[in-house]
């Protein structure tokens, strides 16, 4: 079963125009309209199935700066102040509270990262703390085990899930921003090159610009346009078990399991790292660029099944735009939990955490990650196609850094000067175009 999910009513008419069409409901689509809206911006948003149902509410909910790639921690950082103030701003609740993550370790060689990691983060201002055995434990009673080490990073945080992306698309309404569920985009029109509209299932929205924050879907998406996105998507597993009587810590990573609380008082468990390659046409095409990846994570990735093929979003089939594609068919990517993973998850939480023995199993559910050959998102304007921003890859980091990403998609959509430095995002860094030739976005 899905983790629940807040259900808003939407825009009942999809306009015949927009200033930008925003395509994909989860946190990173919600949060560019948001942005946009905001400066005025005459901006439409379609979600083929309900905002935020695919991995934007299937995530831990974390929302941290803390072992972030170097290439994300600026944007990590600024996402952090933006989910504050996005608060106070809309008036929405998104379950954002900087709770601080703790880290807990036994490993040598793990602490070394973290230390070394720290050492790089005080040169960008980032404020983090490497933990004695003492501090470990202290921080970890509720283990009843003693550490090593660990980190706490105290201004980091979490979101929930469940109400984020909802909460961001009913602020976008509010600024006067067209939001439509259960509308699929099938395709791009073209105009002497450039973007002119977006159709969509129930008609076509004129529009000079067009974001694509498709999530799982991106690449198939971008392929009907002829253009080559590197994207494979992992399948992560992950339980909810009901309130405990004493509080446990509200973010928790440890090798073998980690805890997050939801604002409901649930606790989501996971095992970092742990999911299923389920190899899929798409999967085949791109896995020389992603063996890199894969080898290093070969000890947690295991061999999938066909939940990829079932879902259609890794096809490489072209579709045509006047008949219905693959997204309508599957509205929501819903892939069933692998429950091996689901049950060992259970077990080493119960182990680590003798308290969580009295909980009930709430929920258990699935969703697909859709990940880049390096793991950091593709942002930015595609090469012969002018008006066509993409913005996918978020390799499982998106939901913490969306109002960062949404923010940053504005400015470059605007004009604006960018609240991050954009260069790291280009996906030329490895993509090629459909001729074979290296596309520098």
């Amino acid at each position: 079963m899905s983790p629940p999910l807040t259900q808003i009513q939407t825009s009942p008419t999809l306009p015949t125009a927009a200033d930008v069409v925003v395509i994909g409901g989860g946190i990173i689509g919600v949060f560019t309209a948001y942005y946009l809206a905001q400066r005025g911006v005459s901006v439409a948003l379609v979600e083929k199935g309900r905002i935020g149902a695919e991995q934007s509410s299937r995530n831990w909910g974390w929302c941290r700066q803390q072992n972030r790639d170097e290439r994300e921690l600026p944007i990590a950082s600024k996402s952090l102040d933006l989910w504050e103030r996005f608060a106070v701003e809309s008036g929405e609740d998104t379950g954002f509270h900087r709770c601080g993550l703790l880290y807990l370790s036994n490993d040598d060689a793990e602490l070394a990262r973290w230390a070394s990691w720290s050492e790089f983060a005080k040169t960008a201002g980032v404020t983090t703390h490497m933990l004695d055995s003492k501090h470990a434990g202290e921080r970890g009673k509720a283990t009843g085990r003693a550490w090593k080490g660990g980190v706490f990073s105290p201004c980091d945080g979490t979101a929930d899930p469940a109400k984020a992306a909802p909460a961001v698309a009913t602020a976008v309404m509010k600024l006067g921003g067209s939001v439509t569920q259960h509308c699929a985009a099938r395709g791009i029109e073209l105009e002497g090159g450039r973007v002119c509209g977006v159709v969509t299932e129930a008609g076509v929205i004129k529009t000079r610009i067009v974001v694509l924050a498709g999530g799982a879907w991106a690449s198939a998406f971008c392929r009907q346009l002829g253009i080559r996105f590197p994207q494979a998507s992992i399948r992560q597993s992950i339980l909810s078990v009901s309130p405990v009587e004493h509080r446990l810590p509200d973010a928790m990573f440890t090798s073998g399991v980690s805890i997050t609380r939801r604002s409901d008082g649930r606790y989501a468990l996971a095992i970092s790292g742990r999911a299923r390659v389920d190899v899929t046409p798409q999967f085949l095409r791109f896995s020389p660029q992603f063996l890199p990846m894969f080898a290093k994570r070969w000890r947690s990735l295991l061999p999938g099944g066909l939940e990829g093929v079932r879902g259609g979003h890794e096809t490489l089939k072209r579709w045509r735009l006047d008949a219905p594609t693959p997204m309508e068919r599957v509205r929501i990517l819903d892939p069933k939990p692998d429950l091996p993973t689901v049950k060992e998850t259970h077990r080493r939480a119960i182990e680590l955490l003798p308290e969580l023995r009295e909980a009930k199993i709430t929920h258990a559910w699935a969703g697909f990650v859709d990940s880049t050959p390096d793991g950091v998102p593709g942002i930015g304007e595609v090469p012969g196609v002018p008006g066509l921003i993409l913005a996918a890859g978020f390799s499982g980091h998106g939901f913490g850094i969306g109002p960062g990403a949404g923010h940053l998609i504005a400015d470059l959509v605007s004009g604006a000067t960018p609240i991050v430095d954009p260069r790291p995002y280009r996906p030329g860094r490895f993509a090629h175009s459909a001729w074979g030739k290296v596309a520098d976005f």
